[in-house]
Order: C-alpha cells, then structure tokens, then sequence
C-alpha cells in the first residue's frame, strides 16, 4: 500500500479512514481559503481540495495525498464554518425547515497522477426554534464545523432525513475517496 497522508486536521476525516482500516499520517496544509468572484461551492469545494493536497504533495513527492474540503450551499451561497455564535445562528436560520446541499471536494494525488470528485447530499434540517438554537450552541458542537453542525453529533435531532452519502456530510464520503484511491492504485 501507498504511503498515505490526510491533508487535513479534522478528526472526523480521520476518524472515516481508520474505519476503512486505512494507515495514514496527517499534515494538514495552509492554504488561502476565501471564496473567489463568481465561484460556485462545487468549484469552491474542488478548488480547495486540489490546492490542500497539491501543498502537501509538494512536501512529500513520494506519499499519495488525500485532500478534502466540506462547504454547504443554501439558494447559491456558500456557507462555512461560523465566526461566532451570531453567525451560528445567521446559518441556521437560513437552513431552518428546509433543504441545503452539502459538497465535499475530494482530490487524491500522487506524483504520477491526480484524480478528483465532488460529492453532494441533500440534507433536510426541521424548523428550528431559538431555543432549539440556544441548546445547541451550548454543547459546542458547531464551533469549527461547515454549517454550524455535525451531524454524526446532537445535531442528528434536528435532520428528518439525508438524500446522498452520509459520509460526505460528516466530512469525507468514503465509497467515492476508496475509488479515487484505487483508481492511483493507492491500495496495492
């Protein structure tokens, strides 16, 4: 097998690729993350993951790279991580009683190759109230995650249902990161 390496700190990708039994070391690269002029999430999302694992490639030319880069998008727009909890709760009411797509960018890389997918799942998240909102702020969970949510967390009460890998709103979908895998041979 490669010599792998996640570009990413995120326990939750890490904690994807040690259920598929994967052996990997993490580096997670600095990269400028600011939405460019009429870029929609899917090439925000793709742009960032190939940018994150070209950084670490360019560090380690002899390991396989796994990058990845998680967004929501409501009615066109982009929406990260919150910078506060004023903007946690901007977020959720935007995704209040209804529909939103979350898109993950996945690019593995090696120095003989690059291939790359973004991956879309619908997420329906209920009607919040303020203090639906309140509660959830107080656990924590939001801080540092796309949309101000985990939902592998607290904030599965709030989601009747999914349409699309669930892997992919956690963090990382892991049936389309073994294929992109397989398709370096990464796995040999």
């Amino acid at each position: 097998m490669a010599h792998l390496i996640l570009a990413s700190s995120s326990p939750r990708r890490q904690e994807l690729l040690l259920q598929l039994g994967l052996t990997f070391e993490v580096f997670s690269p600095e990269i400028d993350e600011s939405v460019l002029p009429d870029e929609n999430a899917v090439q925000y999302v793709a742009r960032l993951a190939q940018a994150k694992a070209w950084a670490v490639l360019q560090k380690f030319p002899d390991a396989t790279v796994i990058a990845a880069d998680t967004s929501l998008s409501v009615d066109g727009e982009i929406i990260g991580k919150p910078e506060s909890k004023a903007h946690a709760f901007a977020i959720w009411q935007k995704l209040s009683g209804r529909c939103h797509d979350v898109l993950t960018g996945v690019c593995v890389t090696n120095a003989k190759q690059s291939v790359d997918r973004v991956v879309q799942t619908q997420v329906e998240f209920q009607q919040l109230t303020p203090n639906d909102m309140e509660n959830y702020w107080a656990t924590g969970e939001p801080v540092g995650k796309a949309g101000a949510y985990a939902i592998q967390g607290q904030a599965a009460q709030y989601i009747p249902r999914i349409i699309g890998s669930y892997t992919n709103v956690v963090g990382l979908p892991l049936h389309e990161t073994i294929q992109l895998l397989q398709a370096v041979d990464a796995l040999n």
